[in-house]
């Protein structure tokens, strides 16, 4: 059909165990910079769409700024679980940076994995933001809620490219 969208490659992994970067280094070619900016992203689309709900709070003169309070620190919440445990295992920004989560067995995550590992990423970031250069120290860049969540960042390939 002309002028529809192709189809979505199915990424079909598994392993056993993580895969090794020296063995597979283009799953994590640049992948600290990419969540970076991936996350970036995120957060001008969260700051838009909290922007809008607090424009409509100030236009109904106050009448939804109870509900605007209530919804700020949900909205994030929702959009990285929602978003992570859906069909693509990628915020909008993780997807335009070419990046995904996977669980550490190499199975997309659940629901209630992506709202564990966005609940530790938000709490991590609370307690100070330090807490993500443990990325910096391990062999597949995964930060501290990586580790507690049980999930592993990699960039986007063709499964059959391996």
């Amino acid at each position: 059909m002309q002028g529809s969208l192709p189809d979505r490659p199915v990424r079909q992994f598994s392993w056993t165990t993580p895969p090794d970067p020296l063995d597979h280094p283009n799953l994590f070619e640049g992948i600290i910079l990419k969540r970076v900016v991936a996350y970036l992203v995120d957060v001008a689309i969260l700051l838009g769409v909290t922007g809008f709900l607090w424009l409509l709070a100030i236009l109904t003169l106050g009448l939804l700024g109870g509900i605007a309070a209530i919804l700020t620190p949900l909205i994030p919440l929702a959009y990285h679980t929602i978003l992570i445990g859906g069909a693509d295992s990628a915020t909008i920004g993780m997807r335009i940076t070419g990046i995904h989560v996977r669980r550490i067995d190499g199975g997309a995550p659940d629901y209630p994995q992506a709202a564990l590992l966005t609940l530790l990423f938000y709490a991590s970031m609370a307690l100070t933001g330090l807490l993500l250069i443990i990325a910096f120290f391990n062999e597949r860049s995964r930060c501290l809620h990586d580790y507690l969540s049980g999930t592993i960042t990699v960039v986007n390939i063709d499964p059959s490219a391996d």
